[in-house]
């Protein structure tokens, strides 16, 4: 089965099976689990942060890191309308923080134009939410895995300085940024007060992410990570397997890229499909061509991959997302090609 949903999908390996078996635990809200601890002190170092937390999910991660920034009810957090935290986090921050989403348009690269950031920030005004925190995504979903520049991610931190708010990084895919821009994640995130970095995407971790950040402001985070139901026990389970996912595929990364771009190639070669721009990291969009084919619908398209042990999901109008990661090796791209040229002519007769 060749799953291409998400690269959350993963299964952890026979190395990260016997960290888990292996691991040393505590318990962790209490403070005492030290195979966290080490995945917490890793995070903070890699990200050149001060310290880390350990949340269930990207989500919380999201919801605990802006969270704090607009500690104040009714704060408001800038972000592209396109972003992860407003797409597809249920409106988490609005309906259990108060803090109002300002969102601008998203720019084809993931970007959000600078001079729209800097003219939505609000100026000291009852009759307006107080704005606290930019949040970045990066690589960006929507957008294609698109990565963000290093200049421009510079740039709005140090415009967010200049008017003393935060720039929070969603760092759902933050490891294929770094890896596409062949520089270490701190660099990806020097400008950043605070980044949620996900373990179970690029890296293939079972579960979880982390957020890092400055000493107290990661205090502040901990205290609501429990609010929020986050606290977990013997979580070193988890983090053992973390810790082995970035050691283990943390440095190949690259290859799902590879991946992509193969099967990209292979997929844009077969005249009922298109692919709309060639994939920066791991993830791309097969467009339908229902002009050429008007029997294709992308709903039949996705359900009869599934014959052919290739799952995908619809994504916008006629086009369905594909997403590589390490379970999918580039020698697999001339079966999963294959299986859509077999789904096409079986739905168009052609």
């Amino acid at each position: 089965m060749w799953d291409l949903r998400s690269d959350t999908v993963t299964r952890p390996t026979q190395k990260m099976r016997d960290a888990m078996a292996r691991a040393e635990v505590g318990d962790d809200v209490f403070g005492d689990d030290p195979t966290v601890q080490r995945l917490e002190e890793t995070m903070a170092r890699v990200f050149g942060k001060e310290a880390a937390v350990f949340v269930p999910s990207g989500t919380m991660g999201n919801l605990v890191a802006v969270g704090v920034h607009c500690e104040v009810r009714g704060s408001e957090y800038i972000c592209g309308d396109l972003s992860h935290v407003v797409q597809y986090e249920q409106g988490g921050l609005a309906t259990l923080m108060g803090a109002h989403p300002r969102q601008l348009t998203t720019d084809a690269d993931g970007t959000i134009d600078v001079k729209a950031i800097e003219g939505a920030i609000r100026a000291d005004d009852q009759h307006f939410p107080r704005t606290t925190v930019v949040c970045l995504e990066n690589t960006h979903n929507k957008k294609g895995g698109k990565v963000l520049p290093l200049a421009y991610v510079d740039q709005v931190g140090a415009l967010c300085a200049k008017h003393s708010i935060a720039l929070h990084v969603d760092g759902a895919r933050i490891w294929n940024a770094a890896a596409k821009l062949g520089v270490p994640p701190a660099r990806c995130v020097a400008a950043a007060d605070s980044v949620s970095v996900c373990l179970s995407k690029g890296l293939g971790a079972p579960v979880g992410s982390v957020i890092v950040g400055a000493e107290a402001f990661i205090s502040k985070c901990r205290r609501l990570r429990k609010a929020c139901g986050g606290g977990m026990r013997q979580a070193g389970t988890l983090a053992a397997a973390a810790l082995a996912a970035y050691e283990e595929i943390g440095p190949n990364i690259a290859r799902d890229h590879a991946t992509a771009a193969s099967l990209a190639r292979a997929i844009r070669q077969l005249e009922h499909y298109d692919v709309r721009i060639e994939p920066e990291t791991n993830i791309f969009f097969v467009d339908l061509n229902v002009g050429a084919f008007p029997e294709l619908n992308v709903k039949d398209v996705v359900q009869a991959l599934r014959a052919f042990k290739i799952v995908a999901i619809p994504w916008v109008g006629d086009s369905l997302r594909v997403v590589t990661h390490h379970d999918v090796p580039e020698a697999a791209t001339r079966e999963i090609a294959e299986g859509f040229r077999a789904v096409a002519l079986s739905l168009t007769g052609r």
